[in-house]
């Protein structure tokens, strides 16, 4: 094993490969994460996954609602070297300033595009062909540091959050051991980011969670997977949420139908106009319920189906 003092910096499912694949071949002497939070219905205080792998091997865990309050207690650990990954707080200077190799950061978008907190989430939702994992130096600017490496994949039509997070995840888990060797001997150069190129991907908003039918279809469709599995597009029936995680594009078009009117019961989907054409929901959460296909909620029910026809989701 390596003896390189490592800090990992993250929180969220995305950044467990990481954090793995480094407790196996380096020396992590702490980890930093979000706090605890309620979560569900029930308002139950959940582990972050993360800190649920540092106490599974024994490493000590912080959990600074404010990081630059709890700087002694991160430095106490006189790192070497930090990584983070989706941690959700940008360094401050005394911290990026203290290890011998410095910061650096693992992000999920080919920098300098969709800088921030949801690239992947609005690499689909913006309809790109392809994102990939960007290893950076971290600077107090977010995601503004110079390029160490980059790795590309292509963003299939069928992607969703879930695949392409799952993808990226395992690539920078990969990544991350495949580089460190070179960087820790200084054989790594870097190169600065072209900031005319800079786009950003800030966190998903309420907003964007909202299906609006008066887009395109291929809009729609876009945005509903780029939701997919978390945390789920949305529109109104009758003044009642109803979530929508899964569709596919219909080729019809009904010129008679008002956007968002519910144009035809398919065996497996929910037709609905759209500016352009039709999108076929198949997937959903009523209000109240569990998520499910279309053709479980209607199994046969044909009151229900006729009640749905002409129907608007605003």
């Amino acid at each position: 094993m390596n003896k390189c003092r490592i800090v990992f910096m993250g929180t969220p499912e995305f950044s467990v490969p990481v954090l793995k694949e480094l407790i196996k071949h380096y020396q992590v002497v702490g980890v930093v994460c979000q706090p605890d939070k309620l979560t569900g219905r029930k308002k139950i205080l959940t582990k972050p996954p993360v800190k649920l792998v540092a106490e599974e091997n024994n490493i000590p865990v912080c959990q600074p609602v404010r990081l630059k309050n709890e700087l002694e207690a991160i430095l106490k650990w006189k790192p070497d070297l930090i990584i983070t990954c989706a941690y959700g707080q940008i360094l401050p200077k005394e911290l990026l300033d203290y290890p011998k190799y410095g910061c650096i950061n693992i992000h999920a978008s080919l920098l300098p595009k969709l800088r921030g907190g949801a690239p992947i989430h609005k690499a689909i939702m913006h309809n790109y062909a392809k994102t990939g994992i960007t290893i950076m130096y971290m600077v107090e600017k977010m995601d503004a540091g110079d390029i160490l490496y980059q790795k590309e994949t292509i963003i299939s039509p069928n992607d969703t959050y879930g695949s392409l997070e799952e993808r990226l995840s395992k690539m920078g888990a990969s990544l991350i051991i495949e580089i460190l060797p070179s960087f820790l001997k200084g054989q790594v150069s870097s190169i600065k980011q072209n900031e005319e190129e800079v786009t950003y991907a800030y966190n998903v908003t309420r907003e964007d969670e909202h299906i609006d039918f008066t887009q395109r279809t291929l809009d729609i469709y876009n945005q509903i997977r780029a939701l997919d599995p978390k945390p789920g597009g949305f529109a109104l029936l009758d003044g009642k949420v109803v979530k929508i995680f899964a569709s596919k594009i219909s080729d019809s078009f009904f010129t008679q139908r008002q956007m968002g009117e519910i144009s035809r019961i398919y065996k497996d989907g929910i037709g609905v106009n759209t500016k352009d054409g039709e999108i076929i929901i198949t997937e959903i959460q009523p209000d109240g319920k569990k998520r499910m296909l279309v053709k479980d909620y209607l199994n046969g029910n044909h009151e229900k189906t006729k009640e749905l026809l002409g129907k608007v989701l605003k």
